[in-house]
C-alpha cells in the first residue's frame, strides 16, 4: 500500500484540501472519516501521513501543546456498500473451513488406519528381510538412517521448519536418544530370533515394567487396582512363552531389555520435556540413536557382513529387491513412529492407549496369517490373556490420569 509522508513547505498543497474536507467523508466500500479539528498548521512543524487504506491515519501536531496529538481513524459504515475492487476497504472476508478443521473425525481415523497399516508392513517386510538377511544390528541402522534421511529432506523443504536446539535441550535428549536406540536394536534381534507374534506377545510386558519404575525409581505410587490389572499380562505372557514353538533365550532376553530400555526412554522423556514440536524432538532422537547404534553394528556384524552376509543376500533375492527391501522398511519405520506421535496429539490418553492394544493385535494377528505361524492352543489362549491385561491396565491409568487433569483444571 502507497503512502505519502509530506513535510514543512510540501505539506502546504495539501492544507486547503484538508480546510475543505466536510463534515463526514465517505470512500468507496463504506470507509468514513471523521471531520478533522485543527489544532495547528502542518507547516509549524506536523506531518501528514495519507494512504489508500486502513493503516495510515491524519496526524496533525500542535506546536503550542507539546505531545498533544489527534489521530483521525477511520471507522466502518453502518451499511457497507458491497461494491466490487480491490480497493475497496471494509468488506469483511469469512475465511473458508479447512477440510481438518471440517471432518476431525475423519482426519482421525485416517490418521489411526495409517498408523495401524504401516505398522503392519513394517513388521512383516522387517521379518521378511531377516529371513534371507539375518543382521538385525546392521538393519536397525538401516531403519534409523532412511529416517534421518527423510527428517533432513523435510527440514530442507521447510515442512516442518527446523527447531533449533542447544546444548541444555541436546543433554536432555541424548538420555532419551540412548534408550531409544538400545529399545530398537533389542527389539530387531528378538524380530529376528523368533516369530513376531512371539516377540509382540512378550512386548506386552511394557506396561508392567513402567508401573514398576515409577514405583521403584521415580517414587510414585502406583495404586492397587493398576498392579491386580497387570496380573493378567503376565500370567498371558508366561503361558504363551512356555509353548512358544519358536521359543529360543536371545529372542526373548532381548525382548525383554526392550522393554526396559523403552521404559527408561520413557521416565527421561518426562524429565526432558519441551516445547519444541513432536515432529521435530523425534528427529532429533533418531539421528542421536542412529550415532549410537552404528559402533555396535560394525563391530558386531561387520566382519560377518562384509565375508559373506551382503552377498548371500544378493544372491538371495537380487540386488535390486535387497535395496529396496532395505529403504523401504525403513520408511516404514520412520513413518509409523511419526504417525504414532501424531495421533497421540489429535486424541485423549485413552482413546490413544486402546488403539495402541488394538493395534499390537492386528500386528500379531497378520503376521501369523502371513507367515503361517503354527502356534499351540495354549500360546493362542496366554496372547489373548496378555492383551486383555494390557488393555485393562490402559484403560484404568488413561482414566486417572483423565481425572488428574480434570482435577488440576479446577
Amino acid at each position: 500500500m502507497e503512502s505519502r509522508v509530506l513535510s514543512h513547505a510540501a505539506a502546504f498543497a495539501a492544507v486547503p484540501q484538508l480546510r475543505k474536507l466536510p463534515r463526514e467523508t465517505c470512500r468507496s466500500g463504506g470507509l468514513c472519516f471523521a471531520a478533522p479539528k485543527r489544532i495547528g498548521t502542518v507547516g509549524e512543524g506536523g506531518n501528514l501521513i495519507w494512504g489508500r487504506k486502513l493503516r495510515p491515519a491524519l496526524l496533525l501536531e500542535s506546536s503550542q501543546g507539546a505531545g498533544t496529538r489527534e489521530i483521525l481513524r477511520p471507522c466502518l459504515a453502518a451499511a457497507s456498500s458491497p461494491a466490487g475492487g480491490g480497493d475497496s476497504a471494509g468488506e469483511a472476508k469469512i475465511a473458508p473451513v479447512g477440510f481438518f478443521n471440517k471432518y476431525p473425525a475423519l482426519v482421525t481415523g485416517f490418521f489411526f488406519f495409517m498408523w495401524y497399516f504401516l505398522n503392519v508392513i513394517f513388521n512383516i517386510l522387517n521379518k521378511k528381510i531377516y529371513n534371507y538377511f539375518p543382521y538385525p544390528y546392521f538393519v536397525s541402522v538401516v531403519h534409523l538412517f532412511v529416517g534421518v534421511v527423510y527428517c533432513l529432506v523435510s527440514w530442507a523443504v521447510g515442512l516442518p521448519k527446523r527447531a533449533p536446539i542447544d546444548s541444555n535441550l541436546l543433554k536432555l535428549l541424548i538420555p532419551v536418544a540412548v534408550c531409544h536406540a538400545l529399545g530398537h536394536v533389542t527389539s530387531n534381534v528378538s524380530f529376528a530370533a523368533v516369530a513376531v507374534s512371539f516377540t509382540h506377545t512378550i512386548k506386552a510386558l511394557e506396561p508392567f515394567f513402567n508401573a514398576a519404575a515409577s514405583q521403584f525409581i521415580l517414587g510414585q505410587q502406583i495404586p492397587f487396582t493398576l498392579w491386580l490389572s497387570l496380573a493378567p499380562v503376565v500370567l498371558g505372557v508366561s503361558m504363551a512363552s512356555l509353548t512358544e514353538l519358536s521359543f529360543n533365550w536371545v529372542g526373548f532376553i532381548s525382548a525383554m531389555i526392550s522393554n526396559i530400555s523403552f521404559t527408561y526412554r520413557s521416565i527421561y522423556s518426562k524429565k526432558a520435556m519441551t516445547d519444541m514440536d513432536s515432529t521435530n524432538v523425534y528427529a532429533y532422537i533418531s539421528i542421536i540413536a542412529l550415532i549410537v547404534c552404528i559402533p555396535p553394528a560394525i563391530i558386531i556384524e561387520g566382519p560377518q557382513l562384509m565375508k559373506h552376509g551382503f552377498n548371500d543376500a544378493i544372491a538371495k533375492v537380487g540386488v535390486t529387491k535387497f535395496v529396496s527391501d532395505l529403504f523401504w522398511v525403513g520408511m516404514f519405520y520412520h513413518l509409523y513412529n511419526q504417525l504414532a506421535t501424531n495421533t497421540l496429539e489429535r486424541v485423549a490418553p485413552l482413546t490413544h492407549a486402546v488403539g495402541n492394544v488394538l493395534k499390537r493385535v492386528f500386528v500379531i494377528g497378520f503376521s501369523i496369517l502371513v507367515f503361517g505361524n503354527k502356534i499351540s492352543t495354549q500360546t493362542g489362549i496366554g496372547t489373548v490373556i496378555a492383551i486383555a491385561g494390557v488393555a485393562m491396565y490402559s484403560f484404568i491409568k488413561a482414566k486417572m490420569e483423565e481425572e488428574k487433569r480434570q482435577l488440576k483444571s479446577t
